[in-house]
């Protein structure tokens, strides 16, 4: 993998192998953040990356360190925007997934969503608020996540699962 610039390939095949040598114990929390905080420097590095930790059986999501969660914060606005776009892809592919009474993909989609919010809940929070409140702004039809929300064509049902998701960010 190229350091620098990694392709979103070698970032996920890079992702799948932190996140398999850290849940066997091969890699300590520190060396696994900090190998994510050079990944997550690029779009590539950062989406393959998220496609692996939210996506996969690697409990890494669900047990996040302490030492990720500071270098995850400290990747700043990119990682809040790549977590809301998973937040509103899942949401949405939920709903997507319980129409064709595909219970599997539903559960899968629900278990993104479930670690989007409790990641959102870790960084930032007023760059988190900041986020949420352009992609609300875009639901309602004006706003920088527009193009977005258009590319994949989100119904009004959709839409509103979406702000439900949000809404539970600042739930409990």
């Amino acid at each position: 993998m190229d350091k620098q610039t990694p392709s979103f390939e070698e970032a996920m095949n890079a992702a799948s192998l932190w996140c398999n040598a850290w849940e066997e114990g091969e890699l300590s929390d520190e060396v696994l953040a900090d190998r994510v905080a050079e990944l997550v420097e690029t779009i590539n590095g950062a989406r393959g990356f998220f496609v692996i930790s939210l996506s996969s059986n690697s409990p890494l999501m669900d047990r996040l360190p302490e030492a990720l969660i500071f270098r995850l914060r400290a990747a700043g606005d990119s990682v809040i925007d790549l977590t809301i776009r998973n937040l509103a892809m899942s949401t949405a592919m939920s709903l997507h997934h319980e129409r064709d009474k595909n219970l599997e993909q539903k559960y899968n989609s629900e278990q993104i969503k479930r670690r989007c919010i409790e990641l959102l809940r870790l960084l930032e929070p007023n760059s988190v608020k900041e986020k949420i409140e352009q992609l609300i702004q875009s639901i309602s039809g004006e706003g920088c996540y527009g193009d977005f929300l258009k590319r994949w064509g989100y119904d009004e049902e959709q839409k509103k699962a979406i702000i439900s998701s949000i809404n539970s960010i600042v739930e409990n």
